[in-house]
């Protein structure tokens, strides 16, 4: 979980309520405008986002809390879809998680049977391959992966640097300003474009009274989100996807 969540818990909600208190756009800005003086290793991509993301696990003390609320975009399902019981899953049943011999550990092999298999080589790596291009699947060999297993955890994570091997390796081939930079993310700025150009047509799907004569959500909850993602006070880019997502397939039906 990380030193920061050794803190007692009143320091931690504290923080927490600090890092909320300035919408994610905002943080954006003053990232932007201290990149020049900022160390490399927090000169992030869309630092908003991620500021948002450390206030609501700051509060957690739970390992497999720790690890939903890195990995889900809804935690209570019940207060947006009306009737909702959420299914047992590999993520949402505590005992069928890997038995490793520490959290990391488990959240690596949790991340290889979920949100690898199910997101990065579904959309990444077939997209990749539609392109003539090798991404990640190289690095699957089954006997890379045997062999990184079978290491212990200070020879990936070490003095809080990630990938640690890996690198040592990569020094004696690379320059090593090639390596230790910040990572670059891809991702499409759907929090501006529902702001924007998709304003109307996330309007008109999300439309208070179309919600409650569909009889499927809750259209308050999905209501407030919405408006507070277009007044900038939060980024509910991902929350509003998946509704609109179902929406727009309902549409078609």
């Amino acid at each position: 979980m990380g030193p920061l969540q050794r803190l007692p818990a009143f320091t931690r909600h504290a923080v927490a309520g600090l890092l909320r208190a300035l919408p994610p756009a905002t943080w954006d800005k003053l990232f932007d405008w201290a990149r020049s003086v900022l160390p490399k290793r927090i000169q992030l991509s869309i630092p908003g986002e991620k500021t948002r993301k450390l206030a609501d696990v700051l509060t957690l003390s739970d390992g497999h809390d720790f690890y939903r609320q890195l990995t889900s975009h809804w935690t209570d399902p019940a207060s947006i879809v009306i009737g909702a019981t959420e299914f047992q899953t590999l993520l949402t049943d505590e005992t069928a998680w890997p038995k490793t011999d520490s959290l990391e550990h488990a959240m690596m092999a949790m991340d290889a049977q979920t949100y690898m298999a199910d997101d990065i080589l579904t959309k990444v790596d077939r997209a990749a391959m539609a392109a003539s291009l090798e991404t990640r699947v190289p690095m699957l060999d089954h006997r890379v992966v045997e062999l990184a297993w079978r290491m212990p955890l200070d020879f990936k994570i070490r003095d809080g640097q990630s990938k640690w091997l890996l690198r040592q390796v990569l020094y004696r081939h690379v320059p090593k300003d090639l390596i230790e930079r910040p990572k670059k993310g891809f991702g499409i700025p759907l929090d501006i474009w529902l702001r924007g150009p998709l304003h109307d047509w996330a309007e008109a799907l999300l439309d208070e009274q179309r919600l409650r004569l569909e009889g499927y959500f809750h259209p308050e909850s999905i209501r407030k989100m919405w408006s507070e993602h277009l007044s900038g006070k939060k980024n509910w880019q991902y929350h509003l996807w998946n509704i609109l997502m179902f929406q727009a397939w309902l549409a078609e039906q």
